[in-house]
């Protein structure tokens, strides 16, 4: 009987998942991720998290998920595309990361999830969990791989077979027995696109990124001067970096969303270097009023625009 119910329960998960738009939705039991906890603890020691010193917190949060939610039963992990219907970045412009085009994720889907709670406790009765979209202590990457949503690539971003990687990772975890999902297989091969494209070598090994050394950590996370022996080497990337994601072999499965807030603002579409050079804070805030590249200010990306501009 218990089975029974797990089922119907799963079903009735995937299929809300489904509506909402969400692409994979994969299930995996609630535990302790013993076998995480060495590589964590080694990639720490390494110093790659550079001056994310935020991942160095919380430990055993992000292996154990009943520290999260008491009697996690459930991590339900969800996929969402935000692959652009156009690739704003090229030669004559300054780039940012295609996740970054549109409204700023974690709004979009944390609204998104919260409905899709509320859904469940209607359909299914009193459920204790959380929803999670890239803001707490959650190794989003190895439940999705645990629940057969993709796998870990080289770059260390979660890979699908039939659509790449450009999309955002989700989670649920509730008190709810469910019907579990298998683990993913790796399909990255003997293929090393990736590593070899990295400007900044900050894929040292396969699987292992040098926080300190990614495009992304040192236009967005990283709040002192971006290190000299980096000029020359961003490739005039602004905010984030997706060349790791543009050269791998399976984002040619890529196709364009369909979530209307993921558009980029008109004025950005045009926006030139000399623009960018130019840009007032008043145009930062126009056009990035409800973007996520509001998180490096707009002090950060005139750091990052006159890093690029110097180009040795």
């Amino acid at each position: 009987m218990a089975n029974l119910t797990a089922d119907k329960h799963t079903r009735i998960i995937k299929q809300k998942a489904h509506e909402m738009g969400f692409s994979f939705c994969g299930i995996s039991k609630a535990r302790y991720l013993e076998e995480e906890a060495n590589k964590l603890e080694n990639w720490l020691k390494r110093g790659y998290q550079g001056k994310m010193s935020y991942l160095e917190n919380h430990f055993d949060k992000r292996l154990d998920p009943t520290k999260l939610v008491p009697g996690a039963k459930s991590v339900i992990s969800l996929v969402y595309n935000y692959y652009p219907k156009e690739d704003l970045a090229n030669e004559n412009t300054y780039k940012i990361a295609k996740y970054a085009y549109g409204k700023d994720y974690h709004f979009v889907i944390k609204d998104k999830l919260k409905g899709f709670l509320e859904d469940l406790r209607e359909n299914i009765g009193e459920i204790s969990g959380r929803v999670f979209v890239d803001s707490a202590p959650v190794m989003e990457r190895q439940w999705a791989t645990q629940s057969g949503v993709g796998w870990i690539g080289k770059n260390s971003l979660l890979l699908n077979r039939s659509m790449g990687s450009f999309f955002f990772l989700a989670e649920l975890i509730l008190d709810l027995e469910l019907t579990y999902d298998g683990p993913a297989q790796d399909y990255c091969g003997t293929c090393t696109a990736c590593m070899d494209a990295c400007p900044t070598d900050a894929i040292p090994e396969p699987y292992v990124v040098d926080g300190s050394k990614c495009i992304s950590y040192l236009t967005i996370e990283l709040k002192d001067n971006i290190p000299s022996e980096f000029k020359g080497q961003m490739q005039d990337w602004i905010f984030g970096c997706d060349i790791c994601q543009d050269v791998c072999p399976w984002n040619r499965f890529s196709k364009p969303h369909s979530e209307p807030q993921f558009e980029p603002h008109h004025d950005l579409k045009e926006m030139t270097k000399s623009d960018w050079e130019e840009m007032t804070e008043e145009v930062f805030r126009k056009v990035f009023k409800k973007s996520a590249v509001k998180r490096t200010k707009f002090n950060g990306l005139q750091r990052n625009i006159k890093f690029n501009s110097q180009k040795s």
